[in-house]
């Protein structure tokens, strides 16, 4: 049988052995509105349950009682004894048939609609035709009390520690081999009791997520909009107090969604975004807490129209809360009974949510953090303790401070000097080259504030959510069975640390959390999202870019992707030889592009940039950011080392051009072929200084006088004179007026296109 319809027949026999007594209860005090709320809620749950594990007899039965005491909670019935008696007969009915589904019993149905009739006011009351069911088998199940399972825990946790300390003792005494037979049983039996007294508390988190798919498709249907819902992580385990405790927070959270946050169809269209809108909801463990995210690509939150919302009726006025920064403004959607909608639906409206919602998740220890991208999406990040759990963990350490790492966030453990290891600058951004697998670096003493008196020895290549990264200890210590508890909420608060845990040294230790790390590192993954099923549509990743100030001062950036390294040079290395600026580098010679001076410089940081096949040197000032590459860029009006300028952090940055750098630089083969273009006349100074950039770019040869025997093949001038090698060599002529029809047969100097064409019909063409 399926587990959430196990979870069903026995919630339902639960509450049913006490509801009775409440009704009649509730019968001798109608006013109570506490037990007639009870009841309410029973029926409810029940047909809420029914829908979506497709119950229809039960649906039906708990829908028309839900009916009536809905009208007794609004005063339009009075509970008077035959209403009493057809609820209660309606609850009976409901027994039976939970009874009669656990037992695989068929069951008729004749009187459900007697039932049902009964509700109504005067009629008279049904009594159902009594069952007999077949005896079943009594299940091989008990429901314990959270309290009993939590001493089970709490023995077990210690049971863990004696048996490391144990496990210490031995091997310090070197002991005989049979009590060291005898430890290694104990410990099996040990490890084999810890995972069995942990299941009992704990499920898997998809029996949170089952019932999304469902509820999106409803609302985003009953809202007019496309929602495509993506899960992720439906294997992990949580407690099952806390799966019902998310279970509310988290509906509301997906709700509030796909009303508030994803735009209609025709708005997202003019936004540039696809029709069918994407949410995600992912779970993953981080030490001894779960960490639920839930995110959106909708419109995000308008941070001033939620200024302006919370101002209203309140004693802080607007400009005050405007001074607020953007994390604080983002904290005002959990201010009570506030909402932007501006009109009440049956979805929200109201003002009561968001408030309830982070009071229940910090009401069992978590937190929630919100991450707001205005026209891109809201990820809402939700993190919510175990109350006890034992992992397998390696201890490192920095300086004269120990530390624990979960283990299956471990990739592998290199040595830091070894042949296959790299470390280099990206900007600001250290990035470790494990056997060329580029990877983020992250010096755990500069994450924790820790002076040590050596440099790391070990890199820890670390597995998060989104990607990898490197994290840099002194040293790698034992492999052991943790028990790992929440630690104080000031250490928790910090995002650093995932509880505390004290393996066989009797030392006690933190377990970090390798995402919380990341995050305060600044590091970012770029993932490509994942291929959509509908339209053939994908989501475009944003492309990370490096942002460096250049010789010439003028801040630019350049993409990430073409960046092999970054590395200082003496300006010794550097020459300007065969006609191109050089540089040797590796034992090699490679093409460098300066836009700026360095000869003055002892030193200058050069940028290697590789398209795959060559590489070309390109000099800078100092390399600052690696930044996300704005989308829009306005192009350059002319080719050359710049493609256009981006707004980035409200500057105009350039952006380099690599297509034109290697087209430009990269090709060092000679170009004797090319055709020759002689600048002729009376402006030959402008003609040099303008054209001949341009012309030689498009593969021509240009001079401005002729050596030897060298003959032209095309001729440029200004002048109205004809060249005097006569005839025979094919003249282009300029003008300066853009407008000038009497001079049909010139071209606009700065006519580029029509400037090139007219060369290369001349000359017979580039080569």
């Amino acid at each position: 049988m399926d587990d959430l319809l196990r979870e069903f027949i026995a919630e339902t026999r639960e509450t049913l052995e006490a509801l009775s007594g409440e009704i009649v209860a509730w019968e001798a005090t109608p006013d109570d509105r506490a037990r007639l709320d009870a009841i309410f809620r029973f029926v409810h749950t029940v047909k809420g349950s029914c829908g979506f594990l497709d119950l229809p007899r039960l649906s039906r039965l708990s829908h028309a009682a839900e009916d009536v005491l809905a009208a007794v909670r609004s005063g339009e019935r009075t509970p008077d004894t035959g209403l009493v008696n057809a609820v209660l007969a309606i609850v009976d009915r409901i027994g039976e048939i939970v009874e009669a589904i656990d037992a695989g019993a068929a069951l008729d149905d004749a009187c459900e609609e007697l039932l049902i009739a009964a509700l109504d006011a005067g009629a008279e009351a049904a009594m159902p035709v009594p069952v007999v069911l077949a005896r079943r088998n009594p299940a091989r199940s008990v429901r314990l009390s959270v309290d009993l399972l939590d001493r089970m825990m709490s023995g077990m946790s210690d049971m863990m520690l004696a048996r490391n300390e144990l496990a210490r003792r031995v091997r310090d005494a070197g002991a005989d081999p049979a009590t060291e037979g005898a430890l290694e049983r104990l410990s099996a039996t040990v490890a084999e009791m810890r995972d069995t007294v942990t299941r009992t508390r704990m499920q898997k988190i998809d029996a949170l997520f089952s019932a999304l798919p469902r509820m999106v498709r409803d609302t985003a249907a009953e809202l007019g909009k496309s929602v495509t819902l993506h899960l992720e992580g439906g294997d992990v385990e949580l407690d099952r107090e806390m799966i019902e405790m998310m279970r509310d927070p988290l509906v509301h959270i997906v709700r509030n969604a796909i009303d508030h946050g994803i735009e209609a169809p025709t708005a997202r269209r003019k936004a540039g975004k696809r029709e069918n809108a994407r949410l995600a909801v992912s779970a993953r463990q981080s030490g001894n807490q779960i960490i639920i995210v839930i995110e959106d690509d909708g419109q995000g939150i308008d941070t001033d129209a939620l200024v302006a919302k919370a101002a209203q009726g309140r004693s802080r006025s607007e400009a005050d809360l405007r001074r607020l920064s953007e994390r604080e403004k983002l904290d005002l959607i959990f201010e009570a009974g506030l909402t932007t909608r501006e009109s009440v639906t049956a979805i929200s409206g109201r003002g009561v949510g968001m408030d309830v919602v982070r009071a229940n998740v910090e009401r069992i220890g978590g937190r929630i953090d919100l991450t707001n991208t205005p026209g891109k999406g809201l990820a809402i990040a939700i993190h919510v303790p175990l109350t006890l759990s034992i992992i397998a963990g390696i201890g490192v350490s920095v300086g004269d401070q120990r530390f624990a790492i979960s283990s299956p966030a471990i990739d592998e453990i290199v040595s830091i000097h070894g042949e296959a290891i790299r470390i280099d600058m990206l900007g600001s951004t250290p990035v470790a080259t494990v056997r060329d697998r580029r990877l983020p670096l992250v010096d755990l003493a500069d994450a924790l504030g820790i002076v040590r008196d050596r440099e790391a020895g070990k890199l820890v290549i670390l597995s998060i959510s989104g990607g990898s990264y490197a994290l840099a200890v002194d040293d790698v210590l034992d492999h052991e069975e943790l028990v790992v508890k929440p630690a104080a909420p000031a250490v928790m608060a910090t995002g650093l640390y995932a509880g505390h845990t004290l393996p066989d040294t009797g030392v006690p230790m933190l377990l970090l959390d390798c995402a919380g790390i990341a995050a305060q590192a600044g590091i970012r993954f770029w993932r490509e999202a994942a291929a959509e099923t509908c339209a053939g549509e994908t989501e475009i990743p944003a492309v990370p870019a490096l942002l460096f100030d250049d010789l010439d001062g003028v801040r630019r950036l350049v993409a990430l992707a073409a960046v092999d390294r970054i590395e200082s040079v003496s300006t010794e290395t550097i020459c300007h030889s065969a006609g191109r600026l050089r540089l040797s580098l590796d034992k090699r010679i490679v093409p460098l592009v300066a836009q700026g001076e360095w000869a003055g410089r002892d030193q200058v940081q050069i940028l290697r940039v590789r398209d795959g096949d060559a590489e070309i040197g390109y000099a800078i000032r100092e390399a600052l950011d690696i930044v996300d590459l704005p989308e829009t860029i306005v192009s350059a009006r002319v080719p050359g080392p710049v493609a256009g300028v981006v707004a980035l952090a409200g500057q105009q940055i350039e952006l380099l051009d690599l297509f034109w750098l290697f087209g430009e630089h990269g090709d060092l083969a000679p170009r004797g072929a090319a055709p020759l273009c002689l600048l002729d006349g009376s402006e030959t100074a402008w003609m040099t200084s303008f054209l001949k950039p341009v012309l030689e770019s498009a593969g021509y040869r240009v001079t401005a006088a002729l050596n030897g025997g060298d003959r032209p093949d095309v001729v440029l001038t200004m002048d109205s004179a004809t060249f005097a090698l006569g005839a025979s060599v094919p003249v282009v002529r300029l003008r300066r007026d853009r407008e000038a029809v009497a001079e049909s047969d010139t071209i606009y100097r700065y006519d580029r296109e029509a400037l090139l064409a007219a060369i290369s019909r001349s000359s017979g063409g580039a080569t």
